[in-house]
């Protein structure tokens, strides 16, 4: 792997710029662009900073929570989500249209994007994919170049002078499209007819992708304008030849994307206005106290500049100086060298004294992260506190009237828990199905109760429909279920609830155990404390992550 420039190319830095945040995002783009893992050494080639600084930047990158360190490699976590969600929440854009995309997917069994400029690229801001053996492998925040897009041809259309030439210099210093990783080499047939794609999308206000990405793909494009009139985002569909010609998919979807794109637009203009400024908060308070416990080997700097992306939220789009320090708790100077070096690398961009965030933040792990699943959330959740209490761990969901396992982390015990990702128990009889059961509204649990088999599995196993559901209403109002050798004779396991944005218990977590290992007592006492800490660490770090994108659970 090549060593890259930790600061972008162009312009010198200016003096006043944070070289540690530099140096920080450069390790986290590095990251990203190797799909969110490598090994120290590896990320020492990458990014030509010493191996020192390497070790300083992801010690303090794992103490935000950003990466974790397991040994010598480092991994993006998803708390690193929430510099990508201040953009995708200060823009508006997919809180305000998603549900309309999501439901237009629905509607035409296609998937549907949303996509913002960025330079001479695009970004998707919201995907809503259809699945498929053949489905898109692009990821929100995936950078892809103007002239392979459809969405890119209708961006094109508000170019002057100075950004066709930024963009046929790039096409001539890349000519393989290497800045574009996420996409096959390019077609340059393609490329030189972008110019006429541009000027029939600037006649037509809609543009054909045919292929150009690569063979089969088709994607049909209209703007959706902001009240100003200004093009806010690109609402796209995406199918296969397969499915549709370019000229079957023009004829057929165009009318009603044209309609969807002014239902949206009238979703923008009758938006509430976002709150003027972020109410005052000390985000970089703790960042003086990991200083003074990890001395010279936490970066503090990098942290506070971090914490300025963090600031913008739910204000809409743009922050004075003065706002962005009161809501970090910085002082305006450090907030001020914070903005200047995130502005030089592309990831503020500044208009007179008002500041905001550009898609380009976007590039800082959202690709990799958008993509996780609750059981990638959990594992190394699970392997804390398997080595804690030195028991095996597990997340399950219910299927059916089942539990299954989704992710589990093993003891090194004798006498262990054999249990693998995949397996099915009967609900009722398990800890984990109990929580789950007990989440249910009464017809949903009538429903399950009605289809499931209560048959006896173990000595102490309930059968009794009636007991059963006197037992689950003390798991709804305790908030955890503790089962004993119903399952299998010897056999003790306590589970508490995972739960979504909304409050649902969408799966659980449980630790299992022989029951000579602990009493009951001592389960309550020493376990279910550690499994609430857990499960609370699996659900801030699910909600960062669900926030603006899908997160698999099965």
């Amino acid at each position: 792997m090549a060593p890259t420039s930790t600061s972008q190319s162009g312009p010198q830095a200016p003096a006043e710029a944070v070289a540690p945040l530099m140096r920080g995002i450069a390790v986290l783009r590095r990251l990203t662009d190797a799909d969110g893992s490598l090994s120290l050494s590896d990320l020492e080639r990458a990014t030509g900073l010493a191996r020192s600084t390497v070790d300083r930047i992801t010690l303090t990158l794992a103490r935000t929570g950003y990466v974790r360190l397991d040994g010598r490699t480092v991994t993006l976590a998803p708390r690193l989500m929430e510099l990508g969600n201040a953009y995708l929440s200060s823009v508006r854009i997919p809180g305000l249209l998603g549900e309309a995309v999501d439901a237009l997917a629905d509607e035409l069994d296609e998937s549907v994007s949303l996509a913002v400029p960025d330079g001479e690229g695009i970004r998707f801001v919201h995907q809503a994919t259809r699945r498929r053996a053949m489905s898109l492998r692009f990821r929100i925040g995936d950078l892809l170049p103007v002239e392979r897009t459809a969405p890119g041809t209708l961006f094109a259309t508000l170019w002057g002078p100075g950004e066709w030439q930024a963009w046929r210099k790039r096409r001539d210093d890349d000519p393989q499209g290497a800045g574009f990783p996420s996409l096959p080499q390019r077609t340059p047939a393609a490329d030189d007819r972008f110019e006429e794609r541009v000027e029939a999308a600037r006649t037509d206000g809609w543009a054909l992708d045919d292929q150009l990405i690569e063979p089969g793909l088709l994607a049909l494009a209209v703007p959706v304008h902001d009240p100003a009139g200004d093009i806010a985002c690109v609402l796209s569909v995406v199918s296969h030849t397969s499915r549709h010609t370019a000229r079957g998919l023009s004829d057929s979807l165009l009318p009603r994307l044209r309609e969807a794109s002014a239902a949206m637009e009238s979703r923008l203009r009758d938006a509430p206005p976002a709150p003027s400024a972020p109410a005052p908060g000390p985000l970089a308070s703790w960042t003086a106290a990991s200083k003074q416990e990890l001395g010279r080997e936490f970066v503090e700097s990098l942290a506070r500049g971090l914490t300025v992306i963090t600031a913008f939220g739910d204000t809409g789009a743009a922050l004075t100086l003065s706002a962005v320090a009161r809501a970090t708790g910085l002082s305006r100077a450090s907030a001020r060298r914070a903005l200047i070096t995130l502005e030089h690398l592309g990831h503020v961009a500044v208009d007179g004294r008002a500041y905001r965030l550009t898609p380009r933040v976007l590039a800082l792990g959202y690709p990799p992260l958008s993509r996780i699943t609750l059981a990638r959330i959990a594992e190394p959740h699970l392997a804390a506190l398997a080595g804690r209490i030195h028991d095996s761990a597990s997340l399950a969901v219910l299927v059916d009237d089942s539990v299954q396992y989704m992710a589990r982390a093993a003891t090194h015990r004798i006498m262990n828990v054999n249990i693998t990702v995949g397996t099915r128990f009967p609900a009722y009889a398990t800890s984990l199905g109990r929580v789950l059961l007990a989440d249910l509204s009464a017809t949903g649990l009538r429903s399950v109760l009605a289809h499931a088999e209560l048959r006896p599995l173990a000595p102490h196993t309930l059968t009794r429909r009636a007991e059963l559901e006197v037992v689950l209403e003390g798991v709804r109002e305790k908030g955890y279920a503790l089962v004993d050798e119903e399952l299998e004779a010897g056999l003790r396991s306590i589970a508490v609830p995972v739960r979504d944005l909304a409050g649902a218990t969408i799966a659980s977590i449980n630790v299992a155990m022989h029951s000579s290992s602990r009493t009951i007592a001592e389960c309550l006492e020493q376990v279910l404390p550690q499994l609430r800490l857990t499960a609370g660490s699996i659900e801030s770090e699910l909600h960062t992550a669900s926030r603006f994108t899908h997160v698999a659970v099965v």
